[in-house]
């Protein structure tokens, strides 16, 4: 019998990259958007705090156990810019491809050796609104930022996101590849191995 967990976020790309990872554990995943809860601010500093913000929100409407993400970009050349605030880079209501031509505005002309960057994620498991101990699992993804855009998997930075151990950008890789290499695959995995008996 498939367990129902409410997942977090208005992000297709997210809702759909943790419904592929959880799926063998018979865990259905569905978006908060299915439950009509709107999005929370997110007020918090780091990727940590808005994560336990979003979970309780989502756990307190619904009734049921939520995961909530926090993720972004940190790029050396630019002090960790983007990091929390990644999704709205170039504005509240930027997409994808405003948030890309930003970035690679600000590090025009810098040389590869400078462009070091990874994605960061946290991963919040909260059982109710009122749990004490929620589980908190963090993935980094190391890699370079290109100087442009290749590939068309993925979401958010993938295209511009180079993986040096594929040669390839984020956005070129399979499904199964980017969720083995992933920071949300990786903060998942660890989620996973700590929820075993809640699994079983």
């Amino acid at each position: 019998m498939k367990k129902t967990w409410v997942l977090a976020t208005g992000n297709k790309g997210k809702v759909r990259e943790m419904s592929q990872l959880l799926n063998s554990f018979s865990i259905e995943v569905l978006p908060q958007s299915h439950f009509d809860v709107l999005e929370v601010p997110e007020t918090g500093t780091t990727f940590v705090e808005n994560a336990i913000i979003k979970a309780r929100h989502a756990a307190k409407v619904t009734g049921l156990p939520a995961i909530a993400d926090d993720s972004g970009l940190e790029v050396d050349f630019l002090s960790g810019q983007p990091g929390i605030y990644s999704s709205r880079f170039a504005g509240e209501n930027a997409s994808d491809q405003d948030n890309i031509e930003l970035l690679l505005n600000k590090l025009e002309g810098v040389g590869i050796e400078h462009r070091r960057a990874r994605f960061q994620c946290v991963l919040v498991y909260m059982r109710h609104e009122f749990d004490p101990t929620p589980v908190i699992c963090q993935g980094t993804w190391e890699g370079v930022i290109s100087d442009s855009v290749q590939g068309e998997n993925g979401f958010g930075y993938d295209p511009i996101f180079w993986v040096e151990s594929e040669q390839c950008s984020s956005a070129q890789l399979s499904k199964q590849r980017k969720g083995e290499l992933s920071h949300r695959g990786q903060a998942l995995a660890m989620l996973v191995e700590r929820l075993k008996e809640q699994l079983s």
